[in-house]
């Protein structure tokens, strides 16, 4: 009897044109309510941190972090109901749309509240008058541009079928124009989740802290170029190299998880930007074209 794949296992054999099983739809949904009630439990985290540590309790530490932890987990089960549902062939515009909305939630609303309860609200004395009433009012606004301009970057992938970034990169390879909201969300979280989720109190932190905030809303809605992971299919058979690679990885991760996370979300973060700054200094180097020559398309996503 012939080896079935996951595909094909899921086929309704009812179906004259192949689709799978109503059932099999579920599967993919169920890591997008995942992804919606992390987010949700995140705020409430940012909630308890919050009145924890007004009340002096040391348990402010322990909300904040977790709070983080819930994001990035989220990260996961949102990489996850994107390939299942293409395994499985089980892609529909409910599910896209149900996934924009748990991204708007769980990688927009959640570390913009996290952000201000985190890096904020705890600012500086509350007898310093104005300075203290001027920052939370920066706070609030900052942490709302960072969801507004996450939700224009989703808005911009749901209706853009092939954009383009500003700095085109090889024909052959996908990216992303812009950062994704899950980098961003995970940018935030990794530094909370760093930093033991202590929450700051030195104006001068929180200022650098939105600044960095605003830095993020922006790459966000650029039109950089961001290296995509979509191409990469993990059924393929491997090498060596790289199952020795991969286990080394998954070992760093598990012993040094903050510094690890922190590194790959910066890392990730920064590689915009670099792209970004050697396209401009290649372009400039470069000998002009002559007239006439057409370029290739190029194959990008959103």
């Amino acid at each position: 009897m012939p080896q079935l794949n996951l595909r094909e296992r899921l086929v309704d054999p009812k179906s004259p044109d192949r689709r799978p099983r109503r059932a099999a739809y579920a599967l993919p949904t169920f890591f997008t309510a995942g992804n919606i009630f992390l987010g949700f439990y995140s705020m409430v985290q940012s909630f308890q941190g919050a009145m924890a540590f007004a009340g002096n309790s040391d348990a402010a530490l322990m909300h904040f972090s977790q709070a983080a932890q819930m994001i990035g987990w989220a990260i996961v089960a949102d990489g996850l109901d994107g390939r299942i549902a293409r395994m499985t062939n089980t892609t529909s515009e409910f599910g896209k749309e149900m996934d924009s909305l748990a991204d708007v939630i769980t990688f927009g609303i959640a570390p913009a509240v996290l952000a201000f309860a985190w890096g904020v609200q705890f600012t500086g004395d509350p007898g310093a008058g104005l300075l203290h009433e001027h920052m939370h009012k920066f706070g609030y606004f900052v942490a709302f541009m960072y969801l507004l301009c996450g939700s224009l970057r989703l808005a911009r992938f749901n209706v853009q079928k092939n954009p383009v970034p500003s700095n085109p990169g090889r024909p052959d390879r996908k990216y992303f124009v812009g950062m994704p909201i899950p980098a961003g969300a995970g940018l935030v979280a990794s530094i909370i989740y760093l930093l033991g989720g202590q929450p700051l109190q030195w104006w001068m932190a929180s200022a650098v802290w939105m600044g960095l905030l605003g830095l993020t809303a922006f790459l966000m809605v650029s039109t950089w170029r961001y290296p995509s992971f979509k191409e990469i299919n993990l059924l393929r058979p491997r090498s060596t190299i790289f199952l020795l690679g991969a286990g080394g990885f998954i070992y760093l991760v598990w012993n040094f998880t903050q510094p690890v996370l922190f590194l790959m979300m910066t890392s990730y973060a920064l590689s915009g930007i670099l792209i970004r700054l050697f396209g401009a200094i290649r372009r400039r180097m470069r000998p002009p074209r002559p007239q006439g020559t057409a370029t290739l398309p190029e194959h990008q996503i959103g």
